[in-house]
Protein backbone atom coordinates (compact mmCIF):
# COMPACT_ATOMS: atom_id res chain seq x y z
CA UNK A 1 0.00 0.00 0.00
CA UNK A 2 0.93 3.48 -0.86
CA UNK A 3 0.14 6.78 -0.13
CA UNK A 4 -1.51 8.69 -2.77
CA UNK A 5 0.83 11.60 -2.65
CA UNK A 6 3.87 9.27 -3.65
CA UNK A 7 2.35 8.40 -7.29
CA UNK A 8 0.31 11.61 -7.66
CA UNK A 9 3.04 14.20 -6.95
CA UNK A 10 5.87 12.14 -8.95
CA UNK A 11 3.15 11.74 -11.72
CA UNK A 12 3.32 15.57 -11.95
CA UNK A 13 6.68 15.37 -11.73
CA UNK A 14 6.54 13.30 -15.00
CA UNK A 15 3.73 15.95 -16.53
CA UNK A 16 0.79 14.60 -15.57
CA UNK A 17 -1.55 17.80 -14.93
CA UNK A 18 -5.05 16.62 -15.63
CA UNK A 19 -6.78 13.82 -14.11
CA UNK A 20 -10.67 13.30 -14.97
CA UNK A 21 -12.90 10.24 -14.18
CA UNK A 22 -15.68 8.62 -12.34
CA UNK A 23 -14.77 7.24 -8.88
CA UNK A 24 -14.82 4.13 -7.50
CA UNK A 25 -14.35 3.36 -3.64
CA UNK A 26 -10.49 1.87 -4.64
CA UNK A 27 -10.41 5.48 -6.37
CA UNK A 28 -11.08 6.94 -3.60
CA UNK A 29 -7.72 8.25 -1.79
CA UNK A 30 -6.70 9.12 -5.62
CA UNK A 31 -9.53 11.82 -6.24
CA UNK A 32 -9.25 13.25 -3.12
CA UNK A 33 -5.80 13.90 -3.24
CA UNK A 34 -6.03 15.39 -6.36
CA UNK A 35 -9.38 17.44 -5.49
CA UNK A 36 -7.30 18.61 -2.70
CA UNK A 37 -4.46 19.61 -4.66
CA UNK A 38 -3.87 23.03 -5.77
CA UNK A 39 -1.81 22.49 -8.59
CA UNK A 40 -3.64 19.63 -10.42
CA UNK A 41 -6.78 19.80 -12.33
CA UNK A 42 -9.43 17.16 -11.42
CA UNK A 43 -12.69 17.11 -13.74
CA UNK A 44 -15.63 14.80 -12.60
CA UNK A 45 -17.03 13.24 -15.55
CA UNK A 46 -20.45 11.93 -15.83
CA UNK A 47 -19.49 8.95 -17.61
CA UNK A 48 -16.01 7.10 -18.49
CA UNK A 49 -16.02 7.38 -21.90
CA UNK A 50 -16.24 11.23 -21.24
CA UNK A 51 -13.35 11.12 -19.12
CA UNK A 52 -11.43 9.44 -21.93
CA UNK A 53 -12.29 12.46 -24.48
CA UNK A 54 -11.48 15.09 -22.12
CA UNK A 55 -8.13 13.68 -21.80
CA UNK A 56 -7.41 13.26 -25.28
CA UNK A 57 -8.37 16.49 -25.84
CA UNK A 58 -6.20 17.80 -23.17
CA UNK A 59 -3.26 16.15 -24.72
CA UNK A 60 -3.64 17.66 -27.80
CA UNK A 61 -3.59 20.85 -25.56
CA UNK A 62 -0.05 19.93 -24.44
CA UNK A 63 -0.76 18.15 -20.76
CA UNK A 64 -0.28 15.16 -20.37
CA UNK A 65 -3.69 13.43 -18.82
CA UNK A 66 -4.56 10.20 -16.50
CA UNK A 67 -8.00 8.93 -16.80
CA UNK A 68 -9.80 7.04 -13.67
CA UNK A 69 -12.74 4.68 -13.03
CA UNK A 70 -13.97 1.63 -12.24
CA UNK A 71 -13.47 -1.49 -14.14
CA UNK A 72 -17.55 -2.09 -14.23
CA UNK A 73 -17.74 1.10 -16.30
CA UNK A 74 -14.36 -0.01 -18.76
CA UNK A 75 -17.26 -0.67 -21.59
CA UNK A 76 -17.75 2.57 -21.75
CA UNK A 77 -14.49 3.47 -22.71
CA UNK A 78 -14.13 0.75 -25.58
CA UNK A 79 -15.52 3.39 -28.18
CA UNK A 80 -13.17 6.64 -27.63
CA UNK A 81 -10.25 4.47 -26.70
CA UNK A 82 -10.24 2.56 -29.91
CA UNK A 83 -12.04 5.22 -32.35
CA UNK A 84 -9.92 8.18 -30.58
CA UNK A 85 -6.89 7.41 -28.93
CA UNK A 86 -5.48 4.41 -31.01
CA UNK A 87 -7.16 5.62 -34.37
CA UNK A 88 -5.56 9.58 -33.70
CA UNK A 89 -2.49 8.32 -31.88
CA UNK A 90 -3.27 10.47 -28.49
CA UNK A 91 -2.02 8.56 -25.15
CA UNK A 92 -3.41 8.91 -21.62
CA UNK A 93 -2.05 7.44 -18.75
CA UNK A 94 -5.49 4.69 -17.81
CA UNK A 95 -6.17 3.58 -14.39
CA UNK A 96 -8.81 1.44 -13.82
CA UNK A 97 -9.96 -0.69 -10.55
CA UNK A 98 -9.90 -4.50 -10.21
CA UNK A 99 -13.71 -4.83 -8.67
CA UNK A 100 -14.56 -8.84 -8.56
CA UNK A 101 -10.65 -10.23 -8.83
CA UNK A 102 -10.72 -13.86 -9.14
CA UNK A 103 -9.46 -14.85 -6.19
CA UNK A 104 -9.72 -11.72 -4.51
CA UNK A 105 -11.65 -10.22 -1.54
CA UNK A 106 -15.54 -10.92 -1.94
CA UNK A 107 -17.38 -8.28 -4.41
CA UNK A 108 -20.89 -7.29 -5.01
CA UNK A 109 -22.17 -9.92 -8.21
CA UNK A 110 -22.03 -7.26 -10.70
CA UNK A 111 -18.25 -7.22 -10.78
CA UNK A 112 -17.83 -10.90 -11.31
CA UNK A 113 -17.22 -10.92 -15.24
CA UNK A 114 -15.93 -7.91 -15.52
CA UNK A 115 -13.47 -8.29 -12.74
CA UNK A 116 -12.21 -11.43 -15.03
CA UNK A 117 -11.96 -10.05 -18.33
CA UNK A 118 -10.18 -6.22 -17.10
CA UNK A 119 -6.89 -7.47 -18.15
CA UNK A 120 -8.08 -9.39 -20.93
CA UNK A 121 -10.00 -5.79 -22.09
CA UNK A 122 -6.65 -3.82 -22.36
CA UNK A 123 -4.91 -7.15 -24.14
CA UNK A 124 -7.72 -7.15 -26.75
CA UNK A 125 -8.01 -3.04 -27.64
CA UNK A 126 -3.89 -3.20 -28.06
CA UNK A 127 -3.48 -1.54 -24.83
CA UNK A 128 -0.01 -2.54 -22.47
CA UNK A 129 -0.71 -2.81 -19.27
CA UNK A 130 0.41 -3.85 -15.29
CA UNK A 131 -0.63 -3.74 -12.07
CA UNK A 132 -0.72 -0.89 -10.35
CA UNK A 133 1.93 -0.43 -7.99
CA UNK A 134 1.90 -1.22 -4.28
CA UNK A 135 5.39 -0.24 -3.44
CA UNK A 136 6.77 3.35 -3.29
CA UNK A 137 10.19 2.08 -4.89
CA UNK A 138 8.09 0.89 -8.15
CA UNK A 139 6.28 3.80 -8.63
CA UNK A 140 8.98 5.79 -10.67
CA UNK A 141 9.75 2.30 -12.46
CA UNK A 142 5.75 2.28 -13.32
CA UNK A 143 5.80 5.67 -14.45
CA UNK A 144 8.50 5.54 -16.67
CA UNK A 145 7.07 2.66 -18.52
CA UNK A 146 4.15 4.50 -18.63
CA UNK A 147 5.51 7.57 -20.10
CA UNK A 148 8.33 5.91 -22.72
CA UNK A 149 5.41 3.83 -23.91
CA UNK A 150 2.80 6.98 -24.63
CA UNK A 151 5.88 8.40 -25.84
CA UNK A 152 7.18 6.28 -28.37
CA UNK A 153 3.48 4.82 -29.35
CA UNK A 154 1.52 7.63 -28.93
CA UNK A 155 -1.42 5.25 -26.96
CA UNK A 156 -3.24 4.65 -24.07
CA UNK A 157 -0.99 2.69 -20.75
CA UNK A 158 -3.14 1.04 -18.38
CA UNK A 159 -3.03 0.68 -14.98
CA UNK A 160 -4.95 -1.87 -12.99
CA UNK A 161 -5.09 -1.44 -9.22
CA UNK A 162 -5.97 -3.56 -6.69
CA UNK A 163 -7.74 -2.99 -3.60
CA UNK A 164 -5.76 -1.69 -0.63
CA UNK A 165 -2.91 -0.41 -2.96
CA UNK A 166 -3.59 3.29 -1.82
CA UNK A 167 -3.79 4.57 1.69
CA UNK A 168 -6.92 6.40 2.77
CA UNK A 169 -6.58 10.30 1.96
CA UNK A 170 -9.42 12.48 3.45
CA UNK A 171 -11.07 14.94 1.62
CA UNK A 172 -10.55 18.30 2.89
CA UNK A 173 -12.18 20.08 0.27
CA UNK A 174 -15.81 20.68 0.20
CA UNK A 175 -17.03 20.62 -3.28
CA UNK A 176 -18.58 24.06 -4.13
CA UNK A 177 -22.19 24.32 -5.89
CA UNK A 178 -22.06 26.35 -8.94
CA UNK A 179 -25.83 27.45 -8.53
CA UNK A 180 -27.52 29.13 -11.61
CA UNK A 181 -31.01 30.23 -12.42
CA UNK A 182 -31.82 28.79 -15.88
CA UNK A 183 -31.85 31.30 -18.54
CA UNK A 184 -35.05 32.05 -20.47
CA UNK A 185 -34.30 30.90 -24.01
CA UNK A 186 -35.99 32.29 -26.65
CA UNK A 187 -38.44 30.36 -29.07
CA UNK A 188 -37.95 29.17 -32.63
CA UNK A 189 -39.17 31.62 -35.09
CA UNK A 190 -41.51 30.61 -37.70
CA UNK A 191 -39.16 29.72 -40.83
CA UNK A 192 -40.14 28.76 -44.21
CA UNK A 193 -36.70 27.28 -44.95
CA UNK A 194 -34.21 25.49 -42.87
CA UNK A 195 -30.55 26.35 -43.70
CA UNK A 196 -28.67 23.81 -44.99
CA UNK A 197 -25.62 22.37 -42.60
CA UNK A 198 -22.95 23.56 -45.24
CA UNK A 199 -24.15 27.37 -45.27
CA UNK A 200 -23.83 27.20 -41.46
CA UNK A 201 -20.31 25.89 -41.25
CA UNK A 202 -19.15 28.03 -44.23
CA UNK A 203 -21.04 31.19 -42.33
CA UNK A 204 -18.48 30.33 -39.03
CA UNK A 205 -15.37 29.51 -40.73
CA UNK A 206 -15.44 32.71 -42.25
CA UNK A 207 -16.38 34.39 -38.33
CA UNK A 208 -14.15 32.77 -36.40
CA UNK A 209 -10.65 34.12 -35.37
CA UNK A 210 -7.25 32.63 -36.62
CA UNK A 211 -6.52 31.72 -33.30
CA UNK A 212 -9.35 29.40 -32.97
CA UNK A 213 -9.42 25.94 -32.63
CA UNK A 214 -12.57 23.77 -34.24
CA UNK A 215 -13.68 20.35 -33.39
CA UNK A 216 -16.05 18.93 -35.96
CA UNK A 217 -17.92 15.54 -34.72
CA UNK A 218 -18.02 12.37 -36.49
CA UNK A 219 -20.30 11.72 -39.65
CA UNK A 220 -21.07 14.33 -42.32
CA UNK A 221 -20.06 17.34 -40.10
CA UNK A 222 -16.15 16.79 -40.10
CA UNK A 223 -16.51 15.85 -44.33
CA UNK A 224 -18.16 19.22 -44.69
CA UNK A 225 -16.32 21.08 -43.13
CA UNK A 226 -13.34 19.44 -44.80
CA UNK A 227 -14.74 20.07 -47.90
CA UNK A 228 -15.67 23.87 -47.72
CA UNK A 229 -12.14 24.54 -46.52
CA UNK A 230 -9.70 22.40 -45.28
CA UNK A 231 -7.28 24.22 -42.20
CA UNK A 232 -5.00 23.22 -39.59
CA UNK A 233 -7.12 24.38 -36.97
CA UNK A 234 -9.36 21.92 -37.63
CA UNK A 235 -9.77 18.61 -36.06
CA UNK A 236 -12.40 16.14 -37.91
CA UNK A 237 -13.34 13.86 -35.39
CA UNK A 238 -14.00 9.94 -36.58
CA UNK A 239 -15.70 7.66 -34.39
CA UNK A 240 -16.09 8.28 -30.79
CA UNK A 241 -19.36 9.70 -31.29
CA UNK A 242 -20.96 12.12 -28.88
CA UNK A 243 -17.24 12.53 -27.58
CA UNK A 244 -16.83 15.86 -29.75
CA UNK A 245 -17.46 18.26 -26.71
CA UNK A 246 -15.86 16.61 -23.65
CA UNK A 247 -12.98 16.43 -26.02
CA UNK A 248 -13.13 20.24 -26.62
CA UNK A 249 -13.68 21.10 -22.54
CA UNK A 250 -10.07 19.20 -22.05
CA UNK A 251 -8.57 21.26 -24.77
CA UNK A 252 -10.00 24.60 -23.07
CA UNK A 253 -9.35 24.06 -20.15
CA UNK A 254 -5.55 23.49 -20.55
CA UNK A 255 -5.29 26.16 -23.30
CA UNK A 256 -7.59 28.96 -22.04
CA UNK A 257 -6.10 31.83 -23.93
CA UNK A 258 -7.20 29.86 -26.92
CA UNK A 259 -11.40 29.78 -28.27
CA UNK A 260 -12.56 26.42 -29.16
CA UNK A 261 -15.54 26.09 -31.30
CA UNK A 262 -17.07 22.85 -30.73
CA UNK A 263 -19.22 21.43 -34.05
CA UNK A 264 -21.42 19.00 -32.79
CA UNK A 265 -24.52 17.19 -34.19
CA UNK A 266 -28.24 16.01 -32.66
CA UNK A 267 -27.11 12.05 -32.67
CA UNK A 268 -24.08 12.72 -31.12
CA UNK A 269 -24.97 15.27 -28.44
CA UNK A 270 -27.82 12.93 -27.72
CA UNK A 271 -25.82 9.77 -26.86
CA UNK A 272 -23.71 11.60 -24.54
CA UNK A 273 -26.13 14.29 -23.22
CA UNK A 274 -24.61 13.63 -19.56
CA UNK A 275 -21.20 15.39 -21.04
CA UNK A 276 -23.48 19.21 -21.07
CA UNK A 277 -23.92 18.45 -17.18
CA UNK A 278 -19.86 18.43 -16.81
CA UNK A 279 -19.86 21.01 -19.67
CA UNK A 280 -21.86 23.71 -17.75
CA UNK A 281 -20.46 22.53 -14.69
CA UNK A 282 -16.44 23.48 -15.78
CA UNK A 283 -17.83 26.31 -18.11
CA UNK A 284 -14.96 27.22 -19.55
CA UNK A 285 -15.19 30.84 -21.10
CA UNK A 286 -13.57 29.95 -24.17
CA UNK A 287 -15.95 27.35 -25.49
CA UNK A 288 -18.37 27.33 -27.81
CA UNK A 289 -20.64 24.45 -28.65
CA UNK A 290 -22.30 24.88 -31.71
CA UNK A 291 -25.33 22.02 -32.43
CA UNK A 292 -26.58 21.49 -36.00
CA UNK A 293 -29.60 19.61 -35.61
CA UNK A 294 -31.36 18.10 -38.57
CA UNK A 295 -33.06 15.74 -36.34
CA UNK A 296 -31.83 12.81 -38.35
CA UNK A 297 -28.30 10.57 -38.25
CA UNK A 298 -27.58 11.95 -42.07
CA UNK A 299 -24.63 9.57 -42.14
CA UNK A 300 -26.12 6.63 -42.43
CA UNK A 301 -29.25 7.01 -44.33
CA UNK A 302 -31.60 9.77 -42.81
CA UNK A 303 -32.61 7.80 -40.10
CA UNK A 304 -34.69 10.31 -37.28
CA UNK A 305 -33.03 10.97 -34.22
CA UNK A 306 -35.40 11.99 -31.16
CA UNK A 307 -34.06 15.85 -31.12
CA UNK A 308 -37.77 16.72 -32.78
CA UNK A 309 -39.13 15.83 -29.50
CA UNK A 310 -35.85 17.00 -26.99
CA UNK A 311 -35.40 20.83 -26.56
CA UNK A 312 -31.60 20.51 -26.35
CA UNK A 313 -30.80 24.63 -25.79
CA UNK A 314 -33.15 24.18 -22.96
CA UNK A 315 -31.23 21.09 -21.66
CA UNK A 316 -27.67 23.28 -21.95
CA UNK A 317 -29.37 26.09 -20.26
CA UNK A 318 -30.41 23.44 -17.22
CA UNK A 319 -27.39 22.54 -17.47
CA UNK A 320 -25.71 25.19 -16.57
CA UNK A 321 -24.52 26.95 -19.92
CA UNK A 322 -24.35 30.80 -19.12
CA UNK A 323 -25.21 32.04 -22.98
CA UNK A 324 -28.11 30.34 -24.76
CA UNK A 325 -28.82 30.76 -28.28
CA UNK A 326 -31.26 29.95 -31.06
CA UNK A 327 -30.03 30.58 -34.00
CA UNK A 328 -32.41 31.05 -37.07
CA UNK A 329 -30.13 31.44 -39.71
CA UNK A 330 -26.42 30.46 -40.61
CA UNK A 331 -26.04 34.59 -39.99
CA UNK A 332 -27.32 33.91 -37.07
CA UNK A 333 -25.03 31.01 -35.98
CA UNK A 334 -22.27 33.03 -36.91
CA UNK A 335 -22.64 36.15 -35.33
CA UNK A 336 -23.24 34.32 -31.80
CA UNK A 337 -19.95 32.64 -32.11
CA UNK A 338 -18.30 36.02 -32.88
CA UNK A 339 -20.19 37.63 -30.08
CA UNK A 340 -19.39 34.83 -27.50
CA UNK A 341 -17.18 35.74 -24.38
CA UNK A 342 -18.25 32.99 -21.76
CA UNK A 343 -19.47 29.60 -22.28
CA UNK A 344 -21.74 29.65 -25.35
CA UNK A 345 -24.42 27.18 -26.54
CA UNK A 346 -25.50 28.05 -30.22
CA UNK A 347 -28.02 25.80 -31.10
CA UNK A 348 -29.28 25.78 -35.15
CA UNK A 349 -31.92 23.65 -36.85
CA UNK A 350 -30.52 22.47 -40.39
CA UNK A 351 -32.03 20.92 -43.06
CA UNK A 352 -31.84 17.49 -43.67
CA UNK A 353 -29.76 15.57 -46.29
CA UNK A 354 -25.80 16.97 -47.97
CA UNK A 355 -24.96 16.50 -51.57
CA UNK A 356 -23.57 13.06 -52.92
CA UNK A 357 -20.18 14.78 -53.77
CA UNK A 358 -19.02 15.04 -50.03
CA UNK A 359 -15.52 13.65 -50.16
CA UNK A 360 -13.65 12.45 -46.92
CA UNK A 361 -10.43 14.23 -45.76
CA UNK A 362 -7.26 13.03 -47.71
CA UNK A 363 -5.08 13.33 -44.50
CA UNK A 364 -5.03 10.59 -42.04
CA UNK A 365 -6.30 11.03 -38.37
CA UNK A 366 -2.75 10.97 -37.27
CA UNK A 367 -2.09 13.23 -39.95
CA UNK A 368 -5.01 15.45 -38.88
CA UNK A 369 -4.11 15.43 -35.29
CA UNK A 370 0.00 16.09 -36.03
CA UNK A 371 -0.84 19.09 -37.94
CA UNK A 372 -3.09 20.70 -35.51
CA UNK A 373 -0.81 20.08 -32.75
CA UNK A 374 2.19 21.89 -34.41
CA UNK A 375 -0.52 24.81 -35.23
CA UNK A 376 -1.33 24.81 -31.44
CA UNK A 377 2.01 25.55 -30.52
CA UNK A 378 2.53 27.95 -33.54
CA UNK A 379 -0.09 29.56 -32.14
CA UNK A 380 0.04 29.57 -28.37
Amino acid sequence: MIPAATFIEQAKDAGFGIWTGVPCSYLKPFINYVIDAPDIRYVGATNEGDAVAVAAGADLGGVRSVVMFQNSGFGNTVNPITSLNMIFKVPSLIITTLRGEPGGPHDEPQHELMGQITGGLFDLMKVPWEYFPTEEAEVAPVLARAVAHMTEHRTPYGLVMRKDSVADHKLRTKAIPKPFSPIPVAPWSERTDLPTRRAVLAAIQAAVRPTDALVATTGFTGRALYALDDRASQLYMVGSMGCAGSFGLGLALVQPQRRVVVLDGDGAALMRLGALATLGYERPVNLVHVLLDNEVHDSTGGQSTVSHSVDIAAVAAACGYPVVVRANSAAEAAAAVVNAKDLTFVHVKTAPGEKGDLPRPKETPVQVIDRMRAWLEATR
